[in-house]
């Protein structure tokens, strides 16, 4: 299924206050009940680690994952966006950010962050060079 038709369906299983409007209370709604789930994930993973890896406990995953898609595609919608633009927007990110090697580390704008470093440093190596009276 495409990500913006999953996204036009959740509303037909919205059951929140006021579902569809966009309003404030239907977006902050959409984002807790999305944090509850992804901690529903994370605390199934922790059990995975504590306890033992099962099948049983994989599909109990899945099902929390599908919940924190449920709200994020309601967030999407409820924000006035598409789910699918989300995803493809993020996709180019990682890929910027794989093509500048600044996939690893942290911030949103790490590749802005990495060419100021850049920049900061071949700013320095020039000021070096030239008080030391190189040329060129």
């Amino acid at each position: 299924m495409e990500f913006d038709k999953y996204q036009d369906h959740t509303i037909d299983t919205a059951a929140y206050p006021d579902a569809g409007s966009g309003s404030i209370s239907a977006i902050v709604y959409c984002a807790l009940a999305a944090a509850g789930e992804a901690g529903e994930i994370a605390n199934k993973v922790k059990k995975m680690m504590r306890d033992e890896d099962t099948s049983e406990l994989r599909d109990a995953i899945f099902k929390e994952i599908g919940d924190t898609q449920w709200y994020l595609a309601s967030l999407c919608r409820e924000l006035g966006g598409s789910l699918a633009n989300v995803a493809e927007k993020n996709l180019a990110m990682l890929r910027r950010r794989q093509s500048t090697n600044t996939i690893h580390g942290s911030g949103d704008n790490r590749e802005v962050s990495a060419q100021l470093m850049i920049d900061y440093r071949e700013s320095v190596h020039d000021s070096r060079m030239a008080a030391e009276g190189w040329t060129g």
